[in-house]
């Protein structure tokens, strides 16, 4: 051994750890494209080695395709609603952190054995104590395995536990009839925050802090009050200075008011109520307690008048606050009396000035109507009720290791989908049913596997028109319920494909829709289909003028039929009038004369194109040996150009472009053959073994054509042996094609 191999052997700290030998990844070749292919656990676990140029997407939606939405959801965790290759990179070591093996994540099924968890780091040791934990409550202690449809329903565990973790407490969670009433007592005051599965008010930490807050500020404002020289009446001098704030501002006017009255006699008129103030009175029904009365004086304003505390000259809005101040402060303080004078009033204020400037001072909180003995009982349950919270947020570290295990068990049953639809389209290639497949569609006698769901279909076929493929956008509804979704043709002829055309669509839940075709993107499906589209699209175009023609000539056909039937019906009119003046019949129309010059011209025409096909006819004739070769010539010439752009384009299809539409980040060209597309778009065909037992009553009859397309093609084929000296053998010498067996009888 080295000495550089015994120190590391040693651990010594100049020794450096061997870098770890390069992972050894297998692919196949699918769509022109490399793709990895997960064979094992190490496979996954090494995942961050793999080149991200390698990866056939770099982003998918956590919506619209067929995968788990929630285990999309945990994976996706900025919660932007996308999933790219760092979350898929951490999701695939988060999982093989937790386990002893990572093979585990290739068997799948949502089955996961404790035994699997590595208790010898903290995040395994951990979930596999909550595992033991659940299987426990479950009663099942005499097993190992947990599933995920063990903590799928762990929503109404948590709202049958008294903590469920999320830092709010109920009513109903206290034990003491003392904290219900002070969490009641909370969140009438601070507001209530709903809990999170028992869906029930309670209070947080927030609100209980809050709540403590205010009693406590409460407590050292009463704790205030108990200084002697602040009670003049002792405990009811509380009472007495609340009476006396109630009043003051109008008693201040009032005696105001009188020395205003005192210093210039002449100001008594202003100062009282003025007539048209009473005007405006006696035109309403009138109440005591209004306020234009209460905003008039306490009593009339006269020179050096006292305050009457009762009796009719007193305001009726203040009658009750006046005697309400009369018992609670000036009869304890001044004696019971019937009026009030200037110099008792303040010498009144100066004696319970010290208890109102400590109400003045009250906390302006949501507790300022309790009482000092409520306040006091409220604290007093202060420690409990933090207790209690804090009880129930320690139970959120269960919840978060229950969701870890909701976690790894999703990841358990779906990462190696994921992968496979994601890293690679292995599922798709291998016609596993790829989770951006949303089903099949079954119209104009095929059935199309590769259907995308799609949320806007305008937008989505300007970029999915760049693959090349022929696209029917669909609109699919079932009981209510609507989407739409593209399904590609990728096979058979488009002649029977329009808008509005009715189709089945099943989706990966087998569930049917009713689909219509709603937008349409032609592209050719085969080179075949392609070499026939030329002559289908003249055999249309004849079609479509001569159905325009009929269709004008119809239309003047009926004009001129109205225009007769009109004249005939009022002729005998006119002739019964006065028969002398019947209107002579009118002369035939120019454009209704037999026009001989317009005849014979016609006639010269016609001849002359007879001339030239005749001609022409000829010239092909005299091709001889080379007329296969020419009728292939115009062949190529007329299918040719249509058959090299459906090559071309069919070499281009590509199924990036339908998923970049919806969404996806295909990272390379992925190609859809031919053959490829042959098993995506299926025609229908009879099963193998089935026979037809009898013939179809209702087939086109074709008699009369047939005879003269055969006896045209016989009388073709005749022509060219005699013009190729196939048949000079055979005929007699007048009938040869050769000139020198023709001449030789006549010499």
């Amino acid at each position: 051994m080295t000495e550089a191999t015994t120190a590391q052997a040693a651990g010594t700290p100049g020794a450096t750890a061997p870098s770890p030998a390069p992972h050894r990844w297998q692919f196949m070749r699918a769509g022109g494209v490399d793709q990895v292919v997960f064979r094992s656990g190490e496979d996954i676990a090494r995942i961050a080695e793999l080149d991200q140029k390698l990866w056939v997407a770099l982003a998918c939606p956590t919506r619209g395709i067929d995968f788990d939405p929630r285990t999309l959801d945990l994976i996706d965790t900025d919660r932007d609603g996308r999933v790219r290759p760092p979350e898929v990179i951490a999701a695939c070591q988060w999982a093989c952190e937790r386990l002893r093996s990572a093979d585990v994540l290739l068997s799948g099924g949502g089955t996961l054995s404790l035994d699997d968890l590595d208790d010898a780091k903290a995040p395994g040791a951990e979930l596999a104590k909550e595992g033991r934990r659940i299987l426990d409550l479950l009663g099942r202690e005499d097993t190992n395995t947990l599933t995920l449809a063990d903590i799928s329903d762990r929503g109404e565990w948590l709202a049958a536990m008294r903590f469920n973790g999320d830092g709010v407490v109920t009513p109903e969670t206290a034990e003491d009839e003392a904290l219900r009433a002070t969490i009641a007592e909370a969140m009438r005051s601070h507001g209530s925050t709903p809990d999170r599965h028992k869906q029930t008010a309670g209070i947080d930490r927030a609100r209980a802090e809050a709540f403590m807050a205010d009693a406590a500020a409460m407590r050292d404002w009463y704790a205030k009050g108990a200084d002697a020289a602040l009670l003049a009446l002792g405990d009811r001098t509380l009472a007495a200075a609340e009476a006396m704030r109630k009043v003051a501002a109008k008693i201040d006017d009032f005696f105001a008011r009188c020395r205003v009255a005192a210093y210039d006699v002449q100001a008594v008129t202003a100062l009282n109520p003025s007539a048209e103030a009473y005007d405006a009175l006696a035109g309403h029904t009138l109440d005591a307690n209004a306020h234009p009365i209460a905003e008039l004086p306490l009593a009339p304003i006269t020179p050096h008048r006292s305050l009457p505390l009762r009796g009719t000259s007193l305001n009726p809005a203040w009658s009750e606050a006046i005697a309400a101040f009369a018992r609670d402060a000036v009869a304890p303080l001044l004696g019971a009396r019937d009026t009030l004078e200037d110099d008792e009033w303040q010498a009144l204020r100066q004696q319970l000035g010290a208890c109102e400037g400590w109400i003045a001072s009250r906390p302006a909180n949501a507790l300022a109507s309790l009482s000092h003995e409520r306040i006091e009982a409220l604290l007093a349950t202060r420690e409990a009720l933090l207790a209690l919270i804090a009880e129930d947020e320690a139970a959120e570290t269960h919840n978060k290791l229950l969701v870890d295990l909701e976690k790894l068990l999703r990841l358990q049953r779906d990462l190696k989908l994921l992968l496979d639809n994601f890293v690679s389209f292995k599922a798709f290639y291998r016609r596993e049913g790829a989770i951006f497949q949303a089903g099949t569609l079954y119209l104009d006698g095929r059935s199309c596997e590769l259907t995308v769901q799609v949320q806007d279909t305008a937008k989505h076929a300007v970029l999915a028109g760049l693959a090349k493929t022929c696209l029917a956008y669909c609109d699919c509804t079932r009981q209510g319920q609507k989407m739409s979704i593209v399904a590609a043709f990728t096979a058979g002829d488009v002649d029977f494909l329009f808008v509005g055309r009715n189709g089945v669509f099943y989706d990966r839940q087998g569930r049917d829709w009713d689909a219509t075709i709603t937008k349409l993107i032609e592209n050719p499906t085969s080179v075949a289909q392609a070499f026939f589209a030329p002559y289908k699209k003249f055999v249309r175009m004849i079609e479509e003028q001569v159905a325009k023609r009929a269709a004008a000539s119809e239309a003047g056909s009926q004009t001129a039929l109205q225009s007769l039937a009109g004249k005939v019906a009022t002729a005998d009119q006119a002739a019964g009038a006065d028969p002398a003046k019947a209107p002579a019949k009118p002369p035939l129309p120019a454009t209704s004369r037999v026009d001989v010059g317009t005849v014979a011209a016609i006639g010269v025409a016609l001849g002359s194109i007879s001339a030239v096909l005749v001609g022409i006819f000829g010239k092909f004739i005299d091709l001889g040996q080379w007329i296969p070769v020419a009728l292939v010539g115009i062949v190529i010439a007329i299918s040719g150009p249509s058959m090299l752009i459906a090559w071309l384009k069919l070499r281009q299809r590509s199924l990036g472009p339908i998923l970049d539409a919806s969404g996806w980040a295909i990272n390379g060209r992925m190609k859809v053959n031919v053959r490829l597309g042959g098993m995506l778009s299926q025609t229908a065909h009879v099963p193998p073994g089935a026979r037809r037992i009898a013939p179809d009553p209702y087939r086109e009859r074709h008699g009369l054509t047939g005879a003269v397309a055969a006896v045209c093609i016989v009388g073709a084929v005749a022509v060219l042996a005699w013009r190729m000296d196939w048949l000079d053998e055979r005929l007699p010498p007048q009938l040869q094609h050769d000139p020198a067996a023709a001449s030789a009888p006549g010499a």
